[in-house]
């Protein structure tokens, strides 16, 4: 009993192959095809995001009166910059990675 159940999961395995390969060609497909989603629109939209909300800042500053519209343009175009600094050094990072790793 127990050598007919190894028998047959050695065969259901076997049979089934080709069918886990294809499973792995789609799942890596599909990781492709939402790295190159990411890439193509979500990252450019976050950098223009926190463009717009530094230039959101420059006119509250520049433009709004009083003491308090100044102030918050001074969070805006501060909060502005660090987003962009971070999202440049993670890029910058990553990138670093792709080339110094083998493979």
């Amino acid at each position: 009993m127990i050598k007919f159940s190894r028998i047959a999961l050695l065969a259901g395995t076997l049979v089934l192959l080709p069918e886990v390969a294809s499973a792995a060609e789609t799942f890596k497909s599909l990781t492709a095809k939402i790295v190159t989603l990411v890439n193509t629109a979500v990252v450019p939209l976050i950098y223009a995001i926190a463009i717009v909300i530094f230039l959101i800042g420059m006119l509250r500053f520049f433009f709004l009166g009083g003491e308090e519209g100044r102030e918050k343009g001074k969070q805006f175009m501060l909060w502005g910059i660090i987003a962009l600094v971070v999202m440049f050094s993670v890029w910058g990072i990553v990138r670093l990675l792709l080339t110094a790793l083998p493979g």
